[in-house]
């Protein structure tokens, strides 16, 4: 299953990405043809989920090469640093478009005989490669996450983890729609997601547009449904996770994963290898990006709190590993403890 529109698509040397703040009412292309385009984008959540942010960086970098004047490789890589450090200041929480970035900066960092229009190529390239490997990728996670679900299962999720996340497949939903490639029947619980409702309006379009049946509820309402015995797991995605197994996630994935404990739900983390920041010990490290507070006191541009109160509006939080029961990979389900688990899906 793919997503019925391109999440990206690379035409005539431009960037095409769907605009998901718009989503579901309007099905829009933006275009980006620099640096700052795809900056802004990930910025404005044109593009959102770790992964797509990822594949986005790296066509960022490739447009910024391409307009590069650079006569010499020391210039083109002074021009491929600037590119880099002006779309990595977007959005500090998901690694993996610091992880993309990494990628693109080696392409030059490591190919030291090359001319510029070899480089030129080259990182455009690897930023095919990015997209390529994520479709990939995603299959792979599909795959394993769908031997967790059994036919008749209600699964719960939170935020968008489908194919809007990444280059059409997703994460948290590749176990869904492998699921229900293998015949599987499967219901969905769709938290809405507050404050950008990135479950309601993505992930219910995502489910609906693949016939799976899909109910969303408001996200305070969670606990309830698992109370009456509604919910059977529950999968999420993730932006980071440290190498205890710590995962960062849509602000209130916490929440759910407290209430899963409680009414011992299987709660689990879909996520690639590139989502692994292995160099953190634990969550508390993370960044945690606070976004602007409009996004909570406005909805579709009515104040809905009072002028002048004051708004925390952290876009993410973390997950203690000890209230994950397994974390999704391309190469297997890690179960705990995660410091060991971990240390060997990266040795």
């Amino acid at each position: 299953m793919k997503t019925p529109v391109a999440t990206m698509e690379w035409r005539d040397n431009r960037l095409l990405l769907l605009d998901q703040t718009l989503l579901p009412g309007e099905v829009k292309m933006v275009v980006c043809s620099s640096v700052e385009d795809v900056r802004d984008a990930i910025r404005r959540l044109v593009v959102r989920g770790a992964p797509a942010i990822g594949i986005a960086a790296g066509f960022g970098v490739a447009l910024g090469a391409q307009a590069s004047s650079a006569g010499s490789r020391g210039e083109l890589l002074k021009d491929v640093l600037d590119a880099s450090e002006r779309i990595g200041s977007a959005r500090p929480t998901a690694v993996n478009l610091f992880w993309a970035l990494e990628r693109m900066k080696n392409v030059v960092l490591q190919n030291e005989t090359e001319d510029v229009s070899l480089l030129k190529n080259l990182l455009l390239r690897e930023a095919h490669s990015i997209l390529r490997e994520d479709r990939e990728t995603c299959r792979r996670i599909g795959i394993h996450g769908a031997e967790l679900i059994k036919n008749g299962d209600t699964v719960l999720t939170h935020c968008n983890a489908g194919g809007l996340a990444t280059s059409g497949y997703g994460t948290a939903l590749a176990a869904i729609f492998a699921a229900e490639e293998q015949g599987k029947k499967i219901n969905v619980y769709v938290d809405e997601t507050r404050p950008l409702l990135q479950g309601s309006r993505l992930t219910a379009w995502e489910l609906m547009q693949a016939g799976i049946d899909t109910t969303v509820i408001c996200d305070n309402m969670a606990g309830l449904v698992m109370s009456e015995g509604k919910i059977n797991l529950v999968i999420t995605g993730a932006d980071r996770i440290a190498r205890n197994g710590d995962t960062a996630n849509k602000i209130g994935t916490y929440s759910l994963a407290l209430l899963a404990e409680v009414h011992d739900v299987p709660f689990y983390v879909a996520a690639p290898k590139s989502t692994f920041d292995m160099s953190l010990d634990s969550g508390e490290r993370i960044p945690i990006e606070q976004r602007d507070p409009s996004e909570v006191a406005l909805f579709h541009g009515q104040r809905i709190a009072p002028e002048g109160v004051s708004v925390y509006n952290p876009a993410f939080d973390i997950t203690p590993h000890d209230l994950i029961r397994g974390i999704i990979t391309e190469e297997g389900v890690v179960p705990p403890p995660y410091e060991a688990g971990l240390a060997e899906l990266f040795d």
